[in-house]
């Protein structure tokens, strides 16, 4: 079996900005992620399974099924074609995934999951 890095990046969400006179946004009108607001943005990446604890719980669980699959050598044959989530399927050098949020409102956000194989020499 093949050994891989896995890893996670955020690929779309609103941070929203950190606001410093003591007030909270309304984060769902806002179209905020109350998980990125103030702290994160898109492009930051986590090292799988490393950075799991710095990620919304609700994340994590979206993506649970599809890190399984991918750290145990499969792919998920639907490429999204056109689309700004078309995948990259190489199940020899990498592989790349999108998962979205179940948050159902705007502040949703999307992560992109690449999985690279690792040379064993």
């Amino acid at each position: 079996m093949k050994d891989y890095l896995i890893e996670l990046e955020i690929y779309e969400g609103n941070p929203g900005e950190l606001l410093t006179d003591g007030t909270f946004p309304d984060l769902a009108r806002e179209g905020i992620c109350a998980w990125m607001y103030g702290r994160l943005k898109v492009g930051q990446k986590f090292r799988y399974p490393d950075d799991l604890g710095e990620l919304c719980p609700w994340l994590v669980d979206s993506m649970t099924g599809m890190l399984r699959a991918l750290e145990n050598g499969g792919t998920l044959h639907w490429k999204y074609r056109g689309t700004p989530y078309e995948k990259v399927i190489d199940p020899d050098g990498i592989t790349t995934e999108f998962v979205r949020c179940p948050d159902p409102t705007a502040s949703g956000i999307v992560m992109k999951v690449t999985r690279r194989v690792v040379d064993a020499g």
